[in-house]
């Protein structure tokens, strides 16, 4: 983080909004959780309004990182997307200050984004029923939520992912419950008192419910505006749904949602949210028999508090009050009431240590340079407290995973501390297990301190996560080849640094290192997929991924490494000069990689007329996320018309395609997308106009290439196109009716539009021969 990008931070959270938040915790007693399979399901303006309207705990619990998504910001896919899209989702809580409880965690883990599923028992024979019940029970016995809500409803229609999350989140209340269960486990049993499903159907552009809702038992109405920023509580969710960016997330609305229907599963209508179980301070000092008059004096303080803003002396003395009064209550109530709501009491207190380090202003910056380092490297540790502190007798703690902790006194201005990470430390996980709003998520540090009487403990994380990195990183250009069998030649990496390697090499390939290039060389001309995997003297190399962006900083991902080769039978079509319009995928480097004539226009110039080409690829999405592109599409018409060839991979029909402007000739893509994509990367392919040379030349497609496909055959199909198109492909998922809309193409003026909602690009990713093959012919010109 630059001294420009904290300056920028801080001037975002201005200290009084900071404890505006912190004090508006208080309030409530409750513990929500929203639970939902993707990064964005979460319902943002309702949990806006139960956080800050209410003053409850929220907790999101999400069952995978969104890698079998799309992205509509850059690059990423698989793994490397969930990394983003955890980085999202956390950014997004901490808008909405809430926990989030991971279920899932990446690729490597039964419990992962596989892509579209179409249903919920199909979900979980990938995930696994028990398996993700179980996770959900302990997610339920940790953070003890009164009421769950699932975001969707388990009806036909929904992704397969939503209709799963929603049966494992009602079956697992009994689980989390029975004192026979989960006994691996030392989390005592919880029973979920208010288990809720939403009132309302889930159909639009993407889903398709076909089965009402449920009747509501409760509507939760929000009072008009949040006072402290002025805006609409559903305005805060919109606020949070914005940092899903790679999804396109965040809308404005003049007219923000005010109102929410909800169905009780197990009991009848109600006037508010989870009648019968403590919603205030208040509510819980009537049934704490002995301590209730200590609570009722918390509540009073609380009040207080809240309403002395903003006077600092006089919200620390009341806040002090009400620690003081929580103490007394815990040790004033009988073991029934500390068995049942114990953990109100503990968590209302760490609040109000957080809101008296705020009121104190004891919020240093917390900072590690180098923030980059390795196994049994040293780092300097700083804490940065600018401003002036009432806090007293002020000490640091260090929490650094693998690390010894070191306790070192605080001082105002600047704090150092010098640390060395143990040679063997393990690296961390990069799909952490949670997250939480006040603090102490991976590495932080610990504040100890004395403030209006009070004794705290305060987590403080880093300004930015400390990157800890593998020793040896092993970083190739490129990592990945495609070889058209007797092409001449070695194929060549080139490495960041002439480390030399230790390479296993496998049969039939010869490899050697001159400085910084790798010459992989086949000696014998066979076709497959070959695996190289490098060593740096006696330890394992690593790759690494990652990216940074303003709503998420940096992350990354490290691999072991290894150089891939896949050598296939392709001849690329005579003549073919390619345009390629992409956005964020690699279809254009992977063709330039077969030795094609590529282009790739980054740009596309305001009097670029595409003259110098025979074909242009447009890549996925691109439409939606190239306001160019957008510009072009009267050019593009007029180099179809005059013998170019078009072809576009697949749009979303809400994202920059309309179906009468935006191709050559009209061509609607189906709505809802649930109903026009087949999930079954291995459904079978029928043929229906064998002699196209689309499927004929330069490559005669046949059976085999429909083999080994990842994830699912494609998505986005067109649903109905003019005259001139002819669909060339039919295929379906088992019981549903063929599709015919995969790929089309038709004659128009001299030239020619194809359209595939094929999955190209994340075949190509998967070095899937097939893909490889049909793209080539695709980019054929329009007379071939």
């Amino acid at each position: 983080m630059t001294i420009q990008d904290r300056l920028a931070r801080r001037e975002a959270e201005p200290a009084l909004m900071r404890l505006d938040t912190a004090l508006s915790r208080l309030s409530g007693c409750l513990t929500v959780m929203n639970t939902g399979a993707h990064p964005d399901d979460e319902h943002s303006g309702l949990m806006a309004w139960l956080r800050y309207g209410l003053g409850h705990r929220v907790v999101i619990a999400c069952s995978t990182r969104g890698e079998g998504g799309q992205n509509a910001l850059g690059p990423e896919r698989g793994a490397l997307l969930g990394a983003l899209r955890s980085r999202e989702m956390e950014e997004a809580a901490r808008v909405l200050d809430c926990d989030i409880a991971w279920l899932g965690f990446g690729p490597s883990d039964p419990v992962h984004d596989f892509g579209f599923s179409k249903d919920g028992d199909d979900t979980f024979s990938r995930w696994g029923e028990a398996l993700i019940t179980e996770r959900l029970a302990l997610a339920y016995r940790r953070y003890r939520p009164d009421v769950i809500l699932p975001t969707f409803l388990d009806v036909p229609g929904q992704h397969g992912h939503h209709r799963a999350m929603t049966r494992a989140a009602l079956a697992a209340v009994a689980l989390a419950a029975d004192p026979s269960a989960l006994r691996g486990s030392n989390l005592a049993p919880w029973q979920v008192t208010h288990p809720y499903l939403p009132a309302w159907g889930g159909g639009g552009g993407t889903y398709d419910d076909t089965l009402p809702p449920p009747p509501a038992t409760l509507r939760i109405e929000a009072t008009a505006c949040e006072p402290a920023r002025g805006v609409a509580y559903d305005e805060i969710g919109e606020w949070s749904r914005r940092r899903h960016a790679s999804q396109g997330m965040g809308r404005w609305s003049d007219a923000p949602q005010r109102a929410w229907d909800l169905h009780l599963t197990n009991g009848p209508a109600e006037q508010r949210l989870a009648e019968g179980a403590p919603a205030t301070l208040v509510e819980l000092a009537a049934l704490a028999g002995p301590a209730g008059a200590a609570l009722q004096e918390a509540a009073t303080a609380v009040t207080e508090a809240r309403g002395a803003l903003p006077d600092r002396g006089a919200v620390l003395a009341a806040l002090a009050r009400a620690d003081l009064a929580l103490e007394a209550a815990t040790a004033a109530a009988d073991p029934g009431f500390l068995a049942d709501h114990g953990h109100r009491l503990e968590r209302k207190r760490r609040e109000i240590a957080h809101a008296l380090a705020e009121a104190a202003a004891l919020t240093p910056v917390v900072a590690l340079s180098p923030a980059r380092l390795s196994p049994g490297d040293s780092a300097r540790l700083t804490l940065h407290q600018s401003t002036p502190t009432e806090a007293e007798s002020v000490s640091v703690s260090t929490r650094l995973p693998g690390c010894p902790e070191q306790t070192a006194p605080f001082d105002e201005g600047l704090t150092g501390i010098e640390i060395t990470l143990p040679e063997g430390m393990a690296l961390p996980d990069p799909f952490a297990e949670g997250f939480d709003p006040l603090g102490g998520n991976g590495a932080h540090v610990l504040l100890g301190a004395r403030i209006a009487g009070r004794e705290v403990s305060v987590p403080r994380d880093f300004e930015t996560a400390p990157e800890i990195v593998p020793a040896h990183i092993f970083a190739a250009r490129p990592n990945a080849f495609v070889r058209r069998r007797g092409a001449p030649g070695p194929l060549v990496a080139t490495l960041a640094a002439d480390t030399p390697l230790d390479v296993e090499t496998p049969k039939g390939w010869s490899l050697r290192q001159e400085g910084r290039q790798l010459l992989l060389s086949p000696d014998a001309d066979q076709p497959g997929l070959a695996t190289f995997t490098p060593r740096i003297g006696e330890a394992p190399a690593f790759t690494e991924s990652g990216g940074s962006y303003p709503h998420t900083g940096p992350f990354a991902l490290y691999q072991p490494a290894r150089l891939s080769v896949l050598t296939l039978d392709l001849d690329l079509p005579e003549g073919a000069r390619i345009a390629y319009i992409g956005s964020g995928d690699s279809v254009g480097s992977w063709l330039q990689r077969l030795g094609a004539d590529v282009v790739l226009m980054d740009e596309i110039p305001a009097d670029e007329d595409f003259s110098a080409f025979t074909t242009v690829l447009v890549g996925v999405v691109a439409f939606g996320n190239r306001a160019d592109l957008r510009a072009a599409t009267p050019r593009l018409h007029r180099f179809v018309e005059g013998g170019g060839h078009l072809v576009t991979l697949y749009q979303r029909p809400d994202q920059g395609w309309q179906a009468e402007s935006t191709p050559p000739q009209p061509m609607r893509i189906g709505t809802p997308s649930l109903r026009w994509r087949v999930t079954d990367p291995q459904a079978e392919v029928t043929v229906l106009e064998p002699e196209s040379p689309l499927l004929t030349t330069p490559n005669q497609i046949t059976p085999e290439d429909w083999d080994g496909w990842d994830k699912e055959r494609g998505l986005y199909f067109a649903a109905d196109w003019a005259p001139c198109y002819t669909p060339l492909l039919s295929m379906s998922d088992a019981g549903e009716a063929p599709l015919l809309g995969s790929l089309v193409s038709g004659r128009i003026g001299k030239g020619r539009h194809t359209h595939t909602g094929l999955v190209l690009h994340h075949q190509l990713d998967r070095l899937v021969p097939g893909a490889f093959r049909l793209l080539a012919n695709l980019v054929q010109p329009a007379g071939a």
